[in-house]
């Protein structure tokens, strides 16, 4: 049977050891983008959007209208600052929008 410790956690870091010692934090991370890429650009940018991945450091977004597409293409480095800022650290380096 597992020792109890006796000092008293939060439950943050309790959840915190969690997600590191089984290595959820990718995941996380997944679900959080695409919750911030809603927040951020609104509803009616998130109606075009079709699909949202996170590859890496890598945001794919995918459209379905290209001059959606095309104007966004112009505000790329600000929609992944913006982005960065909603999640409060740097996982997106680069977004590419098809």
């Amino acid at each position: 049977m597992a020792q109890r410790d006796a000092d008293p956690k939060s439950i943050k870091d309790v959840l915190g050891a969690f997600v590191e010692k089984n290595k959820l934090q990718k995941g996380i991370d997944k679900v959080d983008v695409a919750e911030a890429w809603r927040d951020v650009m609104g509803p009616a940018i998130a109606k075009y959007t079709t699909q949202i991945k996170l590859d890496g450091d890598r945001l794919m977004i995918q459209l379905s209208s290209s001059v959606l597409r095309e104007e966004l293409s112009y505000g790329k480095e600000k929609i992944r600052t913006n982005l960065n800022e909603q999640l409060g650290r740097e996982i997106i380096k680069k977004v590419v929008l098809r």
